[in-house]
């Protein structure tokens, strides 16, 4: 998975980018085809803000958190895209599994 992580208003330390690259590494053991993730860090007054598109086969998952220290605000965001992904593979598995389309079995 490519990463591409740039800070507004704020620099992007080494370890402040080691840390987002280890939190969005999990949300491969969910689904393997993650192409890319654009993550953007931001500061707006006191509120410490992390926002990330991830791009996957067929979807593109955005999600934003804002939190007063940017090592939560990075959590919550991975913990929200973690459950689009689960939401997203689960529609797609659903969907292909059906039971034969319209066929109705009669009584």
């Amino acid at each position: 998975m490519q990463i591409n992580l740039s800070g507004h208003h704020i620099e992007v330390s080494p370890a402040l980018r080691d840390y987002v690259t280890s939190k969005l590494q999990r949300l491969e053991r969910h689904i393997d085809n993650v192409t890319n993730a654009h993550v953007v860090l931001s500061i707006e007054k006191l509120q410490q803000k992390a926002e990330a598109t991830v791009h996957i086969s067929g979807a593109a998952v955005f999600a934003d958190a804002v939190h007063e220290d940017m090592y939560a605000a990075i959590d919550a965001l991975t913990d929200k895209l973690d459950r689009q992904i689960k939401r997203h593979k689960e529609k797609r598995t659903q969907h292909h599994r059906s039971n034969g389309g319209s066929k109705r079995q009669e009584l």
